[in-house]
């Protein structure tokens, strides 16, 4: 990031938030630590978000004892894709994102394939805690595959796009479509080797893009462009983000969602500590905007109210 902004100085003149001032001035004072669980466990925040009428990808199977596994593959019998994930996982680590089968096989986004056993295993696994924040023991959810919107195609590889969206005091401040490359493995987190793209609030329209902690006009795998992509619907997508306030009582939360082709905008899961390399994606300082949010938050006493604050003030000028 320092590349970005040249230097320390350049860090602290761009407002960047580093991961000390982010726990001591927002995490730990606007998140209860009670509410935690509420976006910790993806099951529960599916709950959450489908009680309030907010849309998730559709729920096919729970796994949370050893014994449920034998069942599994009866009650997949009749899906072609699906997604297996751990409920407590982090960072992408322990989803499968399945693509086609044949029998007893499942073909996965990256290409490789998967027996059943090794399907029952990666489920055990799961179960036993080995991708759940702090090893707990968990559970794993099997849902939906959603269908990206086509806006993407060009843009991204193999896997579904998504979009994160931070949010101080119900107002979105900055925003990121995290796009798949071969090196993830087709999964959409930059931690595994994803595209990060800015977004422009006012416009929902795509910036340039980090990848691996460079900035980047081009898809590494697709050689496109990834600037200049409106994505659409951005306005559902904001209101939907915004409301996240009131949905989980967290004031500080990065939400991500994705827009499926048939269903449209989906919650996937909500994060009480979202990562700050978004700053970079947007090459530009989150604690400004947080502070511009708190200043204006006593005034803004709707959802619409605070979305539309959010795409004045903080419409891109790169």
């Amino acid at each position: 990031m320092i590349g970005v902004f040249k230097n320390a100085r350049g860090l602290h003149a761009g407002g960047v938030l580093g991961i000390n001032r982010r726990n001591a001035a927002y995490t730990l004072v606007h998140n209860r630590r009670e509410l935690y669980p509420l976006v910790d466990d993806k099951l529960e925040t599916k709950r959450l978000a489908e009680k309030a009428g907010v849309a998730v990808p559709p729920l096919y199977a729970v796994v949370e004892i050893e014994r449920e596994i034998r069942a599994l593959p009866q009650k997949l019998a009749d899906r072609e894709d699906f997604v297996v994930k751990p409920a407590r996982g982090s960072q992408g680590d322990g989803i499968l994102v399945v693509v086609g089968r044949s029998r007893d096989t499942y073909r996965l986004a990256d290409g490789t394939s998967l027996t059943e056993a090794e399907l029952a295993f990666h489920v055990s696994n799961t179960l036993s805690g080995v991708f759940s924040l702090g090893g707990q023991t968990d559970r794993a959810l099997v849902e939906y595959r959603v269908q990206f919107d086509p806006v993407f195609e060009r843009i991204a590889y193999r896997g579904v796009p998504d979009i994160r969206v931070i949010v101080f005091l119900g107002v979105p401040v900055m925003a990121m479509v995290r796009l798949p490359t071969r090196m993830s493995r087709g999964k959409a987190n930059l931690h595994q080797g994803a595209l990060g793209a800015g977004i422009d609030m006012a416009t929902g329209t795509t910036l340039s893009a980090v990848w691996r902690d460079r900035i980047v006009d081009d898809h590494p795998d697709t050689g496109v462009a990834v600037a200049g992509v409106k994505i659409p619907g951005w306005d559902t997508l904001l209101d939907i983000a915004a409301r996240s306030f009131e949905l989980t009582g967290l004031g500080y939360v990065g939400i991500d969602l994705v827009l499926d082709r048939e269903m449209g905008p989906l919650v996937l899961e909500l994060n009480a500590r979202p990562g700050l390399a978004i700053q970079l994606a947007n090459r530009a300082g989150l604690a400004p905007r947080l502070e511009a949010a708190r200043a204006a938050f006593a005034n803004l006493a709707s959802v619409v109210e605070r979305v539309s604050f959010a795409k004045d003030r903080f419409r891109s000028v790169l």
